[in-house]
């Protein structure tokens, strides 16, 4: 019997990795074409490492590497020498920051609001930094850029993550002192999206895509909003699609899209997230899809031999995109067929029926179990103030519940 490891490499999340191992665990062996498949689970170790050790692992789930260089080397070593199966792909995820998605999402005609790049405030620390500027670098006028533009707009790190140094910007004079306060980091400046219908932000893992609602003015803990019907069927799909082409694309199979919708028309802002919000209190009735999903792709990915693919294959879609004689509905009908063949659909979903029945009632035991509410009250315990723990168990475990009712349907 084939047994595969799943390496978990994390940092301090604890609610949603524990609910993995433990779903995992209670699925046991599953039987694909004829033979039976074992999968474990162990957190990965950051220690030194011979670039020629044989790693344990058959596939990672990457929750670390975004920011740590140590483990970042280290799934690039096990990903072009060993094999390993990678969520994420690190090479596209540090190649491939949110500035260059833009401009790959505009050239395939998506709607990307205006975005704008200008240069450091405080320049690199380097000698040769000031002698080629003053031969190379023209003198350009901000508030100009601005203009051009539009108030309000956003000014953004290229490679940012998390809302991290996003600002709104009002008018020029906010518009200077922000700048002023980026300091070396590389901005973009982009047109904002105002009096909006909806925020959507979609979690897609591997072959599937929930789309939310999302309102980010509200707390984390409310952010993501119970609504099954905020958009319409043909908006859905094109905000489902626009996400799954993202990760296809650049072979991401762990992500978030946000796309603003107003006036019918869906504008992606914001879809290059290498660590993707899976947490308990915030996804709260959505938490047990995403634990499922993240089992589903890589059981299924395991199971199935799909190979690691580091490279990406970007042709074909630039066809589809440099096509003046297509639609826009035609280009995405094109892009939702190209990267449903990447993600496999068809196999996986035909995988998910005949390998995993049992995954479903698996996780409504798993999610009624004093087990998982146990592993809630601790989660609450370490996020909020004592003095708001009763609550926020209480807010918890009625999410949970109306998801259970739900799901058992």
């Amino acid at each position: 019997m084939p047994e595969h490891l799943i390496g978990l490499l994390l940092g301090t999340e604890e609610d949603w990795p524990s609910t993995f191992e433990e779903l995992v665990r209670r699925l046991g062996p599953v039987r694909h074409r004829g033979e039976r498949h074992a999968f474990a689970t162990e957190r990965v170790l950051n220690e030194p490492f011979d670039l020629r050790d044989r790693p344990r692992y058959a596939l990672v789930i990457d929750r670390l590497a975004w920011w740590y260089d140590v483990p970042r080397e280290w799934l690039k070593k096990v990903a072009l020498m060993d094999d390993v199966y990678l969520l994420n792909n690190p090479f596209t995820f540090q190649a491939m920051e949110k500035h260059s998605a833009y401009c790959a999402m505009m050239r395939l005609g998506l709607k990307v609001p205006e975005t704008w790049l200008i240069p450091h405030k405080l320049p690199p620390d380097n000698p040769r930094f000031l002698p080629t500027a003053e031969r190379y670098n023209a003198p350009f006028d901000l508030e100009e850029i601005g203009a051009r533009i539009g108030y309000p707009l956003f000014m953004k790190p290229f490679d940012g993550g998390q809302w991290v140094g996003v600002t709104r910007v009002g008018g020029p004079a906010e518009l200077h002192r922000r700048y002023d306060e980026s300091g070396e980091r590389l901005m973009h400046l982009q047109a904002a999206v105002e009096d909006f219908d909806v925020f959507a932000r979609c979690l897609s893992i591997g072959a599937e895509t929930m789309a939310m609602r999302f309102d980010p003015g509200r707390p984390m803990y409310d952010r993501y909003q119970v609504d099954h019907a905020f958009l319409s069927p043909q908006l859905g799909h094109e905000v489902v699609t626009i996400s799954r082409l993202v990760n296809a694309f650049f072979r991401w199979e762990f992500n978030s899209c946000e796309t603003i919708v107003k006036g019918g028309e869906a504008y992606p802002i914001d879809y290059a997230n290498a660590s993707p919000d899976v947490a308990l209190t915030s996804l709260h009735y959505y938490f047990p899809w995403a634990i499922a999903t993240l089992a589903r792709w890589s059981l299924f990915c395991l199971a199935s031999g799909r190979p690691m693919r580091v490279t990406q294959d970007v042709d074909a879609y630039f066809a589809v995109g440099d096509r003046d004689d297509l639609s826009y509905e035609q280009k995405l009908a094109e892009y939702r067929r190209l990267a449903d063949a990447a993600f496999e659909v068809d196999r996986y979903e035909e995988f998910c029926a005949r390998s995993l029945p049992h995954l479903d009632e698996t996780l409504l035991e798993l999610v009624a179990s004093r087990w998982f509410d146990d592993l809630l009250v601790a989660t609450v315990r370490s996020t909020f103030p004592t003095h708001e723990h009763e609550r926020f168990v209480a807010h918890y475990r009625g999410l949970l519940a109306a998801w259970a009712r739900d799901a058992a349907g």
